[in-house]
């Protein structure tokens, strides 16, 4: 374990795939793993993409869209499960935030993330999803 202030955020980069998908893989997002080279090419295409690493290691991961002016859509944030309840996520969420200030950001939960974005004063609204098989 390790506390905030020993983690790094930095830019993602192509050889942190294979932690990411392990990362999915322990949160069971099974549809990322399955799609495993349509998730890592989303990585490469997003417009932000950034980790958190602790003493070499992936521990976290942020990946999101923005405009850089209005909205900044969090796609996936996620924290490998023994660095929890450590900050990093917070870190992570104002990392990005940080580096598009004029945006507001945008993002689902689900019903196991839902209380950590009520305790970062997130608002909850009302959102749609369809896939093209739907």
């Amino acid at each position: 374990m390790t506390n905030q202030e020993g983690v790094l955020i930095r830019p993602y980069q192509d050889e942190d795939f294979p932690t990411i998908n392990e990362l999915n893989k322990q949160q069971g997002w099974n549809n990322l793993v399955e799609k495993k080279q349509e998730t890592k090419q989303a990585w490469a295409n997003s417009t932000v993409a950034v980790v958190a690493e602790s003493d070499g290691q992936v521990i976290g991961c942020l990946r999101g869209l923005t405009d850089g002016f209005i909205t900044l859509y969090v796609c996936e944030l996620l924290v490998d499960q023994s660095h929890r309840k450590l900050g990093i996520g917070k870190k992570l969420m104002r990392h990005v935030h940080h580096q598009y200030p004029k945006t507001r950001i945008e993002l689902l939960a689900s019903s196991t993330s839902r209380s950590f974005y009520e305790t970062q004063k997130y608002r909850p609204f009302y959102g749609f999803r369809k896939t093209i098989e739907e």
